[in-house]
């Protein structure tokens, strides 16, 4: 059951980035709270898999003790923009939404797709961007264009392999295998002027000692890590659930 929540003040704008291994919430006035959803809590195992709910009661108990931290309760009745990998499916993105309604009561909830979300909070949207966000289990490459992402990938590896024994080259062949994917889909064309820019790389890759750089070797294209690439994806899910709230036609479409 929700706690922490009252009616009597107005909607507020919320943003929620459930990874797999720390879960995020920004709320407007508020600011950003998280913990740990993945091995760090091996006593009762991983709340969030490779980028999937596993245990919708953990992540709800989770989200509501992280909301508790905040001075000031929050409402229901607000506006939730949520993180989602690219290409997730119907059944992953129920299983979020059962747990965000839980928690929140929203008057609305939008998914962003993470990247999207992360180019956002970068202040990167603009023209045509390409985009690899390196999580701790999964790994998605992007082509935007003026923030609208046009083709995507993703594979289910991430820098907590890395700490398996698996190599930088795993992630390194990753990127560049969906790179030759981007290059031959429909959108291909925009491909070029975007590497030409460079990689915009968010998530826990990003401050992975050697990553970048291997990258940026390996792909031979610049790679430009985000200013704040944990929390790139949740800054930019809160600019869309401030829009929302600001613009009441934008709350009719999708974020």
């Amino acid at each position: 059951m929700p706690v922490n929540l009252v009616s009597s003040t107005p909607p507020t704008a919320l943003a929620v980035d459930l990874g797999s291994h720390t879960a995020g919430v920004w709320a407007a006035h508020r600011g950003t709270v998280s913990g740990p959803c993945g091995d760090a809590l091996a006593s009762r195992g991983s709340l969030m898999r490779r980028g999937r709910v596993v245990d919708a009661d953990g992540c709800i108990n989770l989200l509501t003790q992280l909301i508790r931290r905040y001075g000031d309760p929050v409402p229901p009745g607000g506006v939730v923009a949520a993180c989602r990998p690219v290409q997730a499916g119907e059944p992953e993105q129920a299983a979020m939404r059962h747990v965000l309604e839980s928690v929140f009561e929203p008057r609305r909830l939008v998914f962003i797709d993470t990247v999207r979300a992360a180019a956002i909070g970068s202040g990167a949207a603009a023209g045509t961007l390409l985009v690899a966000d390196l999580g701790a289990e999964l790994t998605e490459t992007a082509l935007l264009d003026h923030g609208r992402v046009v083709a995507a990938r993703r594979a289910e590896v991430g820098t907590r392999d890395l700490s398996r024994g698996a190599t930088l080259e795993l992630i390194t062949d990753v990127v560049g295998r969906h790179l030759d994917q981007l290059r031959g889909s429909p959108a291909g064309p925009g491909l070029a002027p975007a590497m030409a820019r460079g990689m915009l790389l968010v998530g826990d890759g990003a401050v992975h000692p050697g990553l970048s750089a291997a990258l940026s070797a390996a792909l031979r294209l610049r790679v430009h890590r985000a200013a704040a690439p944990r929390t790139a994806a949740l800054n930019g899910a809160g600019l869309a659930a401030m829009s929302l709230l600001r613009h009441p036609a934008a709350r009719a479409r999708p974020a």
